[in-house]
């Protein structure tokens, strides 16, 4: 199994689990293994978020539903879903999913 299949794997294997640190912040992931589709070409289903204690999404990285993309008319458009909203009320914001081990290092240092 190469380096790529092994973070997947782990990826897939967080699905349902929630890290609660000291600090009451809660860490939520949610992923699925589905076939690939234009919106979802990586063949999963996710979403990993940060939650305050009160329960309030502080940042989380999804591929739910597509969002629009910031910038000028001449950026090309992103057919992929892959998002993070940066708290509760950002609509998302593109994200280039590029492996799953990047993801989860994303998740990390934003956590931080």
């Amino acid at each position: 199994m190469d380096r790529t299949d092994e973070t997947l794997s782990y990826l897939l294997d967080l699905d349902g689990e929630e890290i609660i640190y000291d600090n009451g912040y809660v860490a939520r992931f949610k992923v699925m293994e589905i076939g690939a589709t234009p919106e979802k070409p990586h063949g999963i289903s996710y979403s990993l978020t940060f939650h305050a204690r009160d329960g309030r999404r502080l940042m989380g990285y999804d591929n739910a539903h597509g969002v629009a993309h910031r910038g000028g008319k001449f950026v090309e458009r992103q057919t992929a879903f892959d998002h993070w909203h940066r708290d509760e009320t950002d609509e998302g914001r593109p994200y280039q999913f590029v492996t799953a081990e990047k993801l989860i290092s994303s998740m990390r240092s934003s956590a931080s």
